[in-house]
Parts: C-alpha cells; sequence; structure tokens
C-alpha cells in the first residue's frame, strides 16, 4: 500500500466530526497477517512532526470533534504532534477526540487520557471476539478472551468482517458482544491487499444483507470501502 495523499476529510454521517490521518514510528506490532499498511510511518520525527503540522492546520473546530489516525497507534505519534494536537483541541475548542490504540499498549491509556485536555474515545483494532482466529490467522498479537477485558481500557471496538475461515456464527457473536458490551464501534468490510489473506464475496454479501440494519445503527459505523472515512 503507497503513501496516501488525502489526509484531511469531515465526516458527516455518524459522528460528525473531523477527521486527520497523520504519519507515526512504525507499528510496534507490524506483524498482523492481513496488514500491509506499512508505507505510511517513518523514522525522521522531524520531518512527520512538519507534515502531521500541516495536516492538523486544516482542522476548524467546525464540529467540536476531532478524530485523529495513523497507521499505527496514537502512541507511535512524534511527541511534537501530541503536543500539537493538544493545541489545535484548545485552538480550535474541540470538545472530544478520537484515538486509536493496539492492545498491547493498554496500560498507557489512562496515561493519554490524563495527557489530553479533552475527553478520549479510545478505539482499538480487535477484529473478532473469537481468540483462536484473532491470534492463529490474523495474527494479532491482542491475547485477551473476553469483551469486558477489553471494555476495561477501550471504548469503541473496531471489528472485521468478510475474511475467508470466518463463519456465520463468528460474525454473529462479534456483533452481538459489541452491542451488548461498548456504545460505540466500527466494522470493517475486509477488502483485499497484498497479503495472502483473502475476502470471501459470500460472507460479504450474506453481512451486507444480514446485517443491513447496522447502516442505520447509530452507535456502528459500517466502512465497506477503507477510503470510507474520506482519507487515505
Amino acid at each position: 500500500m503507497g503513501i496516501p495523499t488525502q489526509r484531511y476529510s469531515t465526516i458527516t454521517d455518524k459522528h460528525p466530526r473531523e477527521i486527520c490521518l497523520l504519519r507515526s514510528f512504525p507499528c510496534a506490532w507490524g506483524k498482523c497477517s492481513f496488514c500491509d499498511y506499512i508505507d505510511d510511518n517513518g523514522r525522521d520525527a522531524g520531518e512527520m512532526a512538519l507534515l502531521n503540522a500541516r495536516v492538523l492546520s486544516q482542522v476548524t473546530g467546525e464540529l467540536g470533534v476531532l478524530e485523529v489516525i495513523n497507521s499505527g497507534s496514537c502512541f507511535e505519534l512524534p511527541s511534537a504532534t501530541l503536543e500539537d494536537i493538544t493545541r489545535i483541541i484548545r485552538e480550535k475548542n474541540i470538545r472530544q477526540l478520537f484515538f486509536e490504540s493496539h492492545w498491547m499498549y493498554r496500560k498507557q491509556v489512562a496515561a493519554m487520557r490524563e495527557r489530553m485536555p479533552v475527553p478520549i474515545i479510545f478505539k482499538t483494532g480487535v477484529e473478532t471476539f473469537d481468540n483462536d482466529f484473532r491470534q492463529k490467522v490474523l495474527n494479532k498479537h491482542a491475547d485477551f478472551t473476553t469483551p469486558e477485558q477489553v471494555a476495561e481500557y477501550f471504548d469503541s471496538p473496531c471489528l472485521m468482517v468478510g475474511i475467508q475461515g470466518q463463519t456465520r456464527a463468528m460474525i454473529a457473536r462479534d456483533i452481538e458482544l459489541l452491542k451488548k458490551h461498548f456504545q460505540l464501534g466500527t466494522v470493517n468490510v475486509y477488502n483485499n491487499n497484498t497479503t495472502p489473506i483473502r475476502r470471501d464475496e459470500e460472507l460479504v454479501r450474506w453481512f451486507m444483507e444480514e446485517y443491513r440494519w447496522l447502516l442505520d445503527d447509530p452507535a456502528v459505523e459500517v466502512l465497506y470501502e477503507i477510503t470510507d472515512f474520506g482519507v487515505g
């Protein structure tokens, strides 16, 4: 996957917000079997901070909510970028922030909540609550076994559906647990990329029909294309 050019957008459907795609240091795990999103990172903190500052300068504050994403976890953003985010929040009267983090950083989430001057909705890539599939097939390096463990640290799990090897029962359980244990969530419909993990077209068709109601659920965002948030 190449380096994205579209890095700022606004989401006007569910939970209206501005969204910025920033550059960070490489994902500390970087071994998920389904992920080829590794080009959009770097080692030069100063260069990344300059680019990120340009992206953040587009934030207007008009919606009062900002989401910041990158090709890993928010903890891998340059320190100067985190300072810029704090400044933008204050200058633009942002009242809520969305961040994303891998499970491995769960013990650092509380400190980040303290650091930022507004409440954070913390997302995390659960992919599936089926532990065997998540660990052995997706190689997620996230060893929780219950949704309650995830909810202890994070507010909004991101699920992935439509992967070969998944079953309808697994997806049904994932959606059930998402709705039972979390107020917010995202469902990503898997798209083929450069990894060996393949999309199950029949399973995707079933999901989009069986769970069409999620499109009208204000608590769940369904991403059919990886650019549905307007960045990437």
